[in-house]
């Protein structure tokens, strides 16, 4: 595949996402400007009991375009949720370019479950088109990112469901906590 249209499938990906009611919190990383990411306390309801994260949201295409780029590190309870207002191609994925911190990331289907969990190594290329992209093999209509190997701490596997401030109620069939 060539880099155009690499990089035009992975603008795709960056389509605005839905509406959260979060507090709000400047951007972290040089050159974030004036961009600022909201943060919400997001609930992944599995068989070892509820996990509970902060998170950044990224619902725009420039907070999506950012991701945790030039980032040193990661709260150990923090991550990155991408929101999407439609359901996301299997086609649509995830590069590490300028991603600093080795992350895990799951895809989370129509119903709020994780359908499947990913490994990212940080891409050291100097073009973005070089790194290599993380895809599900699944629609999504959103991706959480967290350190690697921290869903595996936590006891998070494929199958359980993730909740969030205005996210329609999805895990209202799991525990409530």
């Amino acid at each position: 595949m060539n880099t155009i249209r690499r990089q035009l499938l992975l603008g795709l990906a960056l389509l605005p996402a839905a509406s959260l009611l979060p507090r709000v919190l400047p951007a972290a990383g040089p050159d974030s400007g004036s961009e600022a990411l909201e943060s919400v306390r997001l609930v992944i309801h599995g068989e070892q009991g509820p996990r509970r994260l902060e998170v950044e949201v990224a619902r725009t295409i420039p907070q999506r375009s950012r991701g945790l780029m030039d980032r040193d590190q990661l709260s150990q309870q923090a991550g990155m949720l991408f929101l999407y207002d439609r359901l996301q191609s299997s086609r649509n994925g995830f590069w590490m370019y300028r991603t600093r911190i080795p992350l895990d990331i799951a895809f989370i289907d129509e119903a709020g479950r994780i359908a499947e969990i990913h490994r990212m190594e940080p891409c050291t290329a100097s073009r973005p088109g070089e790194c290599p992209v993380t895809r599900p093999a699944v629609p999504y209509r959103a991706a959480l990112e967290v350190n690697a190997g921290a869903f595996e701490a936590m006891g998070v596997a494929a199958g359980d469901c993730v909740s969030w401030p205005g996210d329609g109620g999805l895990c209202a069939g799991a525990a409530a906590q």
